[in-house]
């Protein structure tokens, strides 16, 4: 059986910003606005994420996952700009997307992320009005499974929360997946530990303790805007759970420039193996950053 390629790329964090209106500069996003103009928007450029996007479409990828963040302060317009852009990244049969905590930034305006629903829905779910967590797509040997982490939270706060609605649900959808021999994916924004209180999983042990029931091969996440690899306890050993640098970041201070992950995968007999090719900006390019086998 031919290698499966997943590529995995994260926080986009769109720029620029669409043109604002006063009334929309309140609370949360008004902080997040003088944030964006003293320095985010210095550090995420729409040159680098569109350099990006055009190297993995060079790598000809089966399929795309990005885990969260498409954009910045949840304005009404940064939705229909987050649409397009989507569109140009690939068919939704072909790309699949969970929000983070960004695209949720406020109360207001969480209900847009219905704008890329069939971005985010499972097999079963294409005509769904909104979106519903977690869904699950088969693609080739793959099983994806995502989640929302995503939750309007106060100022200053970055943390993210599954809820008990959801973890229920994630339990009884792992559970049916019994029979299921594809290699599972969770898509997740938040990472599934955190030394910052503030950017934190708020439910983390109780999706610790469904990853260690039931099987999950890889967890892919945003949010950190890192290189990272940890490893969890699942119910035949270790799985990796895998976190990569925003898409569109140029690099500052101790947080890497923009990069993507290309995960390969293929079972041999019983085992399946994977892959990780990490590629990224070096210098003025784009190049192989490391190579490892990650199963």
């Amino acid at each position: 059986m031919a290698a499966f390629t997943l590529a995995h790329l994260s926080d986009p964090h769109l720029a620029p910003l669409p043109e604002l209106r006063l009334r929309e500069l309140a609370g949360k996003r008004a902080l997040g606005y003088l944030n964006w103009k003293r320095n985010r928007h210095l550090i995420h450029r729409r040159d680098v994420l569109d350099a990006i996007v055009a190297d993995i479409k060079a790598q000809s990828p089966d399929h795309i996952a990005i885990t969260g963040d498409l954009v910045n302060l949840a304005l009404p317009d940064e939705f229909t700009q987050a649409r397009a852009w989507l569109e140009g990244v690939g068919l939704p049969a072909d790309v699949t997307v969970v929000p983070g905590n960004h695209d949720a930034y406020v109360r207001a305006t969480q209900h847009r992320i219905a704008d890329w629903q069939d971005f985010s829905c499972g097999d079963a779910q294409a005509a769904a009005a909104d979106p519903a967590f977690p869904f699950v797509r088969r693609r080739g040997p793959l099983t994806l499974i995502g989640v929302s982490s995503a939750v309007p939270t106060a100022p200053f706060m970055a943390t993210g929360t599954l809820g008990r609605d959801q973890i229920d649900a994630l339990d009884r959808t792992l559970s049916q997946l019994t029979d299921d021999a594809g290699f599972r994916v969770l898509l997740i924004h938040h990472p599934l530990q955190s030394k910052s209180a503030y950017k934190r999983l708020t439910d983390a042990d109780a999706l610790l303790t469904l990853i260690k029931r039931h099987r999950i091969d890889l967890v892919l996440h945003g949010h950190d805007h890192i290189h990272s690899t940890m490893w969890v306890e699942g119910p035949h050993g270790r799985v990796p759970a895998i976190g990569v640098p925003s898409a569109s970041a140029v690099a500052h201070g101790h947080t890497p420039a923009a990069a993507y992950n290309l995960f390969s995968i293929m079972r041999e007999g019983d085992i399946w193996r994977c892959e990780q090719q990490v590629r990224g900006f070096v210098g003025d390019g784009i190049a192989d950053v490391r190579n490892v086998r990650v199963i």
